[in-house]
């Protein structure tokens, strides 16, 4: 009898950890379609469309000014408190935003999923990468304010810290794309988890020192230090507080201080990509 031979054959991965980069650079063309998607549909049928990408940090960062810097008075130093807020909220938007687009990610595109295959990672990169144009226009944003300040008097005294922004950028994506992965691989089973996202990263921006200088949260809550540890140990209080470092040329950006960023961020991607992988493999009998 005379053995078939398949073109291609589907079977289960065995490695625990398989980047299978190979596979995700031959589906590139496919990545591209879904970052356009992403891109084109997302404000498509909205009177304002893009303009939220620039409407929404703005009226943000107005608010926090408003209510944490004129009414509870905490200080930023030299810094003029809106373009303070402006500097963290537009850093924080990129990672907020790859979180939570992706995590659900097998929840949202179910039916396409159970149709087709595909590298399903092709999914959550397509959102880091898609939300780099919305970043993009936001840093533009922040540098227009930020030249208007400079004409006004704003002193900077420029220094190297520029070439870290890269970093923060590579940082901020993996650290959103490992938890977005971890999330939205738990979510197949556990659906409550879809309520408590929202709320979750509410409270995990007020612990990345998005609205205040760390210096003045560890003064003031002296008495608390566990929160002060979460604090200062949070990652993303360290890609933050080096954001404003970088564009307001304060202080010196360590070495170690990049070194755990990038770490952190590395090793939750890694975990991120190991329960994604063996997700993949059963969640259509779950969701």
């Amino acid at each position: 009898m005379k053995k078939d031979i398949w073109l291609f054959e589907i079977s289960p991965k065995k490695k625990l950890i398989d980047l299978n980069l190979k596979e995700v650079w031959r589906y590139k063309d496919l990545l591209l379609l879904f970052v356009k998607r992403d891109v084109i549909t997302k404000y498509k049928q909205t009177v304002l469309g893009p303009l939220w990408y620039i409407i929404q940090p703005l009226f943000t960062s107005i608010i926090f000014t408003l209510i944490f810097n004129n009414i509870a008075n905490i200080p930023t130093n030299s810094i003029p408190p809106f373009l303070f807020n402006l500097a963290g909220i537009t850093a924080w938007n990129y990672f907020k935003d790859c979180l939570t687009e992706t995590s659900d990610t097998f929840k949202k595109n179910e039916s396409i999923f159970g149709k087709v295959y595909f590298p399903r990672v092709i999914m959550p990169i397509s959102v880091v990468v898609s939300n780099l144009l919305k970043f993009s226009i936001q840093i533009l944003i922040f540098f227009c304010f930020y030249i208007y300040f400079l004409i006004s008097g704003l002193n900077v005294i420029f220094n190297i810290n520029i070439i870290f922004f890269p970093v923060l950028v590579i940082s901020m994506g993996l650290l959103g794309l490992g938890l977005g992965m971890i999330i939205s691989s738990m979510v197949t089973k556990y659906r409550d988890l879809t309520f408590l996202i929202g709320f979750g990263v509410q409270l995990l921006m007020y612990l990345s020192a998005v609205v205040y200088p760390v210096s003045v949260a560890i003064d003031k809550m002296k008495n608390y230090p566990i929160a002060v540890n979460i604090i200062k140990y949070n990652p993303m209080t360290t890609v933050i507080e080096s954001f404003r470092k970088i564009v307001f040329f304060e202080g010196e950006i360590h070495f170690f201080d990049v070194f755990y960023m990038m770490s952190v961020s590395l090793i939750i991607f890694f975990i991120g990509l190991i329960i994604f992988n063996k997700t993949e493999k059963n969640f259509i009998d779950t969701i």
